[in-house]
Protein backbone atom coordinates (compact mmCIF):
# COMPACT_ATOMS: atom_id res chain seq x y z
CA UNK A 1 0.00 0.00 0.00
CA UNK A 2 1.61 3.33 -1.20
CA UNK A 3 0.66 6.64 0.73
CA UNK A 4 0.41 10.36 0.38
CA UNK A 5 0.45 13.15 2.96
CA UNK A 6 -1.67 16.18 1.49
CA UNK A 7 -1.92 19.16 3.10
CA UNK A 8 -4.76 21.75 3.27
CA UNK A 9 -5.13 25.16 1.97
CA UNK A 10 -6.58 28.38 2.95
CA UNK A 11 -10.71 27.98 3.61
CA UNK A 12 -9.80 24.81 5.95
CA UNK A 13 -9.73 27.13 9.34
CA UNK A 14 -11.81 27.06 12.26
CA UNK A 15 -11.23 28.73 15.28
CA UNK A 16 -9.63 26.23 17.81
CA UNK A 17 -8.40 23.97 15.26
CA UNK A 18 -4.92 22.11 16.24
CA UNK A 19 -6.43 22.52 20.07
CA UNK A 20 -6.93 19.41 20.84
CA UNK A 21 -3.76 18.19 19.26
CA UNK A 22 -1.88 20.74 21.37
CA UNK A 23 -4.01 19.70 24.87
CA UNK A 24 -3.14 15.82 24.08
CA UNK A 25 0.32 15.99 22.55
CA UNK A 26 3.18 18.03 24.21
CA UNK A 27 5.11 17.74 20.43
CA UNK A 28 1.94 19.30 18.77
CA UNK A 29 2.33 22.10 21.44
CA UNK A 30 5.75 22.64 20.73
CA UNK A 31 4.70 23.46 17.00
CA UNK A 32 2.14 26.58 18.26
CA UNK A 33 4.92 27.47 20.48
CA UNK A 34 7.42 27.81 18.00
CA UNK A 35 5.27 29.53 15.11
CA UNK A 36 4.51 31.91 18.11
CA UNK A 37 8.12 32.87 19.05
CA UNK A 38 8.65 33.21 15.37
CA UNK A 39 5.99 35.21 14.48
CA UNK A 40 6.80 37.37 17.56
CA UNK A 41 3.02 36.94 18.40
CA UNK A 42 0.64 34.59 20.07
CA UNK A 43 -0.91 33.52 17.09
CA UNK A 44 -2.07 30.22 18.49
CA UNK A 45 -4.27 32.42 20.97
CA UNK A 46 -5.86 33.75 18.05
CA UNK A 47 -6.67 30.25 16.16
CA UNK A 48 -7.95 28.72 19.72
CA UNK A 49 -9.69 32.03 20.99
CA UNK A 50 -9.55 34.72 18.63
CA UNK A 51 -12.49 35.81 16.06
CA UNK A 52 -13.33 34.08 12.86
CA UNK A 53 -13.07 36.86 10.72
CA UNK A 54 -8.89 37.47 11.95
CA UNK A 55 -8.03 33.97 11.56
CA UNK A 56 -9.27 34.31 8.01
CA UNK A 57 -6.99 37.20 7.00
CA UNK A 58 -4.80 35.90 5.04
CA UNK A 59 -1.50 36.75 6.74
CA UNK A 60 -3.19 34.74 9.52
CA UNK A 61 -4.94 31.73 7.98
CA UNK A 62 -1.52 31.00 6.21
CA UNK A 63 0.41 30.28 8.82
CA UNK A 64 -2.20 29.05 10.87
CA UNK A 65 -3.51 26.56 8.54
CA UNK A 66 0.39 25.27 8.23
CA UNK A 67 1.11 25.09 11.84
CA UNK A 68 -2.01 22.82 12.87
CA UNK A 69 -1.22 20.80 10.02
CA UNK A 70 2.57 20.07 11.58
CA UNK A 71 1.07 19.93 14.48
CA UNK A 72 -1.19 17.01 13.54
CA UNK A 73 2.06 15.41 11.92
CA UNK A 74 4.08 15.62 15.18
CA UNK A 75 1.57 13.80 17.02
CA UNK A 76 1.08 11.24 14.31
CA UNK A 77 5.24 10.51 14.69
CA UNK A 78 4.93 10.62 18.74
CA UNK A 79 2.55 7.32 17.74
CA UNK A 80 5.31 5.83 15.54
CA UNK A 81 3.93 7.30 12.20
CA UNK A 82 6.73 8.94 10.27
CA UNK A 83 6.53 11.09 7.19
CA UNK A 84 8.70 8.65 5.39
CA UNK A 85 5.70 6.19 5.35
CA UNK A 86 4.81 8.49 2.82
CA UNK A 87 5.88 8.19 -0.80
CA UNK A 88 5.02 11.87 -1.75
CA UNK A 89 4.20 14.95 -0.03
CA UNK A 90 1.86 17.46 -1.74
CA UNK A 91 -0.76 20.70 -0.36
CA UNK A 92 -3.11 22.91 -1.68
CA UNK A 93 -1.47 25.95 -2.32
CA UNK A 94 -0.25 27.37 1.28
CA UNK A 95 -0.53 23.61 1.59
CA UNK A 96 2.51 23.34 -0.39
CA UNK A 97 4.91 25.08 2.36
CA UNK A 98 3.21 22.79 5.16
CA UNK A 99 4.25 19.85 2.92
CA UNK A 100 7.75 21.04 2.50
CA UNK A 101 8.20 21.53 6.34
CA UNK A 102 6.51 18.14 6.93
CA UNK A 103 9.32 16.78 4.29
CA UNK A 104 12.37 18.54 6.04
CA UNK A 105 12.85 21.12 3.33
CA UNK A 106 12.05 24.43 5.25
CA UNK A 107 12.54 24.65 8.76
CA UNK A 108 9.28 25.35 10.72
CA UNK A 109 10.41 28.89 12.15
CA UNK A 110 11.31 29.71 8.14
CA UNK A 111 8.05 28.55 7.31
CA UNK A 112 6.54 30.67 9.47
CA UNK A 113 8.08 33.38 8.90
CA UNK A 114 7.44 33.23 4.70
CA UNK A 115 3.67 31.98 5.32
CA UNK A 116 3.16 35.39 7.11
CA UNK A 117 5.11 37.36 4.32
CA UNK A 118 3.45 35.39 1.60
CA UNK A 119 -0.16 36.12 3.21
CA UNK A 120 0.30 39.96 3.69
CA UNK A 121 2.24 39.80 0.05
CA UNK A 122 -0.83 38.10 -1.63
CA UNK A 123 -3.27 40.65 0.48
CA UNK A 124 -1.54 44.07 -0.40
CA UNK A 125 -1.05 42.80 -4.33
CA UNK A 126 -4.34 44.22 -5.39
CA UNK A 127 -6.48 47.27 -3.79
CA UNK A 128 -10.07 45.49 -2.18
CA UNK A 129 -12.61 45.45 -4.38
CA UNK A 130 -10.12 45.20 -8.30
CA UNK A 131 -10.28 41.40 -7.94
CA UNK A 132 -12.55 38.57 -7.30
CA UNK A 133 -12.63 34.67 -7.63
CA UNK A 134 -15.56 32.62 -8.56
CA UNK A 135 -15.83 28.76 -8.46
CA UNK A 136 -17.50 27.05 -11.67
CA UNK A 137 -19.05 23.72 -10.77
CA UNK A 138 -19.86 21.12 -13.53
CA UNK A 139 -17.35 22.16 -16.09
CA UNK A 140 -14.06 20.36 -16.73
CA UNK A 141 -10.75 22.72 -16.95
CA UNK A 142 -10.45 22.93 -20.66
CA UNK A 143 -14.38 23.96 -20.83
CA UNK A 144 -13.59 26.67 -17.59
CA UNK A 145 -9.90 27.77 -18.84
CA UNK A 146 -12.10 28.52 -22.18
CA UNK A 147 -14.67 30.69 -20.27
CA UNK A 148 -11.48 32.59 -18.71
CA UNK A 149 -10.46 33.45 -21.80
CA UNK A 150 -13.71 34.79 -23.07
CA UNK A 151 -14.39 36.84 -19.83
CA UNK A 152 -10.89 38.42 -20.01
CA UNK A 153 -11.79 41.60 -22.54
CA UNK A 154 -8.54 42.77 -21.92
CA UNK A 155 -8.37 42.16 -18.07
CA UNK A 156 -6.91 39.22 -15.95
CA UNK A 157 -9.16 36.18 -15.80
CA UNK A 158 -7.40 32.93 -15.70
CA UNK A 159 -8.12 29.29 -14.30
CA UNK A 160 -6.69 29.62 -10.85
CA UNK A 161 -7.05 26.07 -9.52
CA UNK A 162 -8.16 22.75 -11.00
CA UNK A 163 -9.73 21.55 -7.81
CA UNK A 164 -11.12 18.31 -9.43
CA UNK A 165 -13.08 17.08 -12.54
CA UNK A 166 -16.15 19.46 -12.14
CA UNK A 167 -14.95 22.14 -9.92
CA UNK A 168 -12.49 25.06 -11.04
CA UNK A 169 -11.88 28.60 -9.81
CA UNK A 170 -11.10 31.55 -11.41
CA UNK A 171 -9.26 34.42 -10.30
CA UNK A 172 -8.65 38.02 -12.03
CA UNK A 173 -10.34 41.40 -11.90
CA UNK A 174 -13.83 41.19 -10.67
CA UNK A 175 -15.96 42.55 -13.68
CA UNK A 176 -14.04 40.01 -15.96
CA UNK A 177 -14.42 36.86 -12.81
CA UNK A 178 -18.32 38.30 -12.85
CA UNK A 179 -18.31 38.07 -16.92
CA UNK A 180 -17.02 33.89 -16.26
CA UNK A 181 -19.70 33.62 -13.77
CA UNK A 182 -21.92 34.48 -16.72
CA UNK A 183 -20.58 32.94 -19.90
CA UNK A 184 -19.91 29.57 -17.60
CA UNK A 185 -24.02 29.48 -16.98
CA UNK A 186 -24.75 29.64 -20.46
CA UNK A 187 -21.69 27.12 -21.09
CA UNK A 188 -23.82 24.66 -19.23
CA UNK A 189 -21.93 24.81 -15.23
CA UNK A 190 -24.09 23.40 -13.13
CA UNK A 191 -23.60 26.21 -10.42
CA UNK A 192 -21.05 29.37 -10.86
CA UNK A 193 -20.60 31.41 -7.72
CA UNK A 194 -18.34 34.89 -6.72
CA UNK A 195 -16.37 33.04 -3.74
CA UNK A 196 -15.71 35.23 -0.71
CA UNK A 197 -12.07 35.88 -0.76
CA UNK A 198 -9.91 38.91 0.25
CA UNK A 199 -7.95 38.87 -2.98
CA UNK A 200 -7.47 37.16 -6.53
CA UNK A 201 -5.52 34.74 -5.76
CA UNK A 202 -2.82 32.29 -8.52
CA UNK A 203 -3.49 34.55 -11.21
CA UNK A 204 -1.26 37.50 -13.22
CA UNK A 205 -2.66 40.18 -10.35
CA UNK A 206 -0.43 38.49 -7.86
CA UNK A 207 2.70 39.51 -9.30
CA UNK A 208 4.07 42.07 -7.13
CA UNK A 209 3.41 39.06 -4.66
CA UNK A 210 5.61 36.88 -6.61
CA UNK A 211 8.48 39.13 -6.43
CA UNK A 212 8.19 39.42 -2.78
CA UNK A 213 8.29 35.83 -2.48
CA UNK A 214 11.45 35.60 -4.64
CA UNK A 215 12.94 37.99 -2.52
CA UNK A 216 11.72 36.26 1.04
CA UNK A 217 12.88 32.77 -0.39
CA UNK A 218 15.86 33.62 -1.18
CA UNK A 219 17.08 34.05 2.16
CA UNK A 220 16.08 30.69 3.20
CA UNK A 221 17.02 27.68 3.25
CA UNK A 222 15.81 24.92 1.05
CA UNK A 223 17.04 21.37 1.45
CA UNK A 224 15.74 18.63 -0.20
CA UNK A 225 12.96 17.11 1.15
CA UNK A 226 13.01 13.53 2.54
CA UNK A 227 9.88 12.63 0.36
CA UNK A 228 9.43 13.96 -2.79
CA UNK A 229 7.33 16.90 -3.32
CA UNK A 230 4.50 16.85 -5.73
CA UNK A 231 4.35 20.41 -6.24
CA UNK A 232 1.29 22.32 -7.34
CA UNK A 233 2.73 23.78 -10.57
CA UNK A 234 4.24 21.05 -12.19
CA UNK A 235 1.84 18.48 -11.11
CA UNK A 236 4.72 16.03 -10.48
CA UNK A 237 7.18 14.64 -8.00
CA UNK A 238 10.58 17.70 -7.16
CA UNK A 239 12.97 17.50 -4.89
CA UNK A 240 15.93 19.66 -6.12
CA UNK A 241 16.18 23.02 -3.61
CA UNK A 242 16.45 25.38 -6.15
CA UNK A 243 13.90 24.14 -8.30
CA UNK A 244 11.41 24.15 -5.47
CA UNK A 245 12.27 27.82 -4.35
CA UNK A 246 11.24 28.72 -8.22
CA UNK A 247 8.22 26.79 -8.34
CA UNK A 248 7.13 28.56 -5.01
CA UNK A 249 7.56 31.42 -6.71
CA UNK A 250 5.72 30.69 -9.71
CA UNK A 251 2.96 29.45 -7.82
CA UNK A 252 1.69 32.62 -6.44
CA UNK A 253 0.95 33.50 -10.20
CA UNK A 254 0.31 29.81 -11.46
CA UNK A 255 -2.37 27.80 -10.81
CA UNK A 256 -3.01 25.03 -8.68
CA UNK A 257 -2.97 21.76 -10.78
CA UNK A 258 -4.59 19.67 -7.84
CA UNK A 259 -6.66 17.16 -10.00
CA UNK A 260 -3.22 16.48 -11.98
CA UNK A 261 -1.52 15.61 -8.81
CA UNK A 262 -3.68 13.33 -7.41
CA UNK A 263 -4.05 11.57 -11.03
CA UNK A 264 -0.29 11.93 -11.38
CA UNK A 265 0.43 9.90 -7.47
CA UNK A 266 -2.44 7.67 -8.86
CA UNK A 267 -0.91 6.68 -11.56
CA UNK A 268 2.45 6.08 -9.33
CA UNK A 269 0.34 3.77 -7.24
CA UNK A 270 -0.50 5.93 -4.27
CA UNK A 271 -3.60 4.35 -3.07
CA UNK A 272 -4.09 6.26 0.32
CA UNK A 273 -4.43 10.01 1.02
CA UNK A 274 -3.98 11.36 4.64
CA UNK A 275 -5.11 14.93 4.93
CA UNK A 276 -2.89 16.03 7.65
CA UNK A 277 -4.26 19.35 9.85
CA UNK A 278 -7.37 20.83 9.21
CA UNK A 279 -10.41 19.81 7.34
CA UNK A 280 -11.48 17.39 4.80
CA UNK A 281 -12.01 19.68 1.76
CA UNK A 282 -9.07 17.73 0.37
CA UNK A 283 -10.61 14.28 0.83
CA UNK A 284 -13.46 15.56 -1.13
CA UNK A 285 -11.57 16.47 -4.34
CA UNK A 286 -9.34 13.21 -4.22
CA UNK A 287 -12.48 11.20 -3.87
CA UNK A 288 -13.84 12.93 -6.81
CA UNK A 289 -10.72 12.51 -8.78
CA UNK A 290 -8.85 8.76 -7.92
CA UNK A 291 -12.02 7.12 -6.90
CA UNK A 292 -10.57 4.18 -6.09
CA UNK A 293 -7.90 5.49 -3.22
CA UNK A 294 -9.10 5.96 0.75
CA UNK A 295 -9.12 9.05 2.17
CA UNK A 296 -8.38 9.54 6.13
CA UNK A 297 -8.18 12.68 7.68
CA UNK A 298 -5.85 13.38 10.86
CA UNK A 299 -7.10 16.55 12.30
CA UNK A 300 -7.45 15.51 15.59
CA UNK A 301 -6.63 13.11 18.50
CA UNK A 302 -9.67 10.84 17.68
CA UNK A 303 -8.31 10.54 13.99
CA UNK A 304 -5.03 9.73 15.09
CA UNK A 305 -6.28 6.67 17.39
CA UNK A 306 -8.39 5.82 14.49
CA UNK A 307 -5.04 4.71 12.56
CA UNK A 308 -3.84 3.04 15.46
CA UNK A 309 -6.78 0.47 15.34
Amino acid sequence: MSRAFVFPGQGAQTIGMGKALADSYPAAKAVFDEVDEALGEKLSALIWEGSIEDLTLTANAQPALMATSIAALRALESEGFAVTDAAFVAGHSLGEYSALCAAGSLSLSDTARLLRIRGAAMQSAVPVGIGAMAALLGLDFATATEVATEAAQGEVCQAANDNDPSQVVVSGHKGAVERAVEIAKAKGAKRAVMLPVSAPFHCALMQPAADRMAEALADVEVKPPVVPLVANVVAEAVTDPATIRALLVKQVTGSVRWRESVEWMAGQGVTEFWEIGAGKALSGMIRRIAKDTVQKAVGTPEDIAALKG
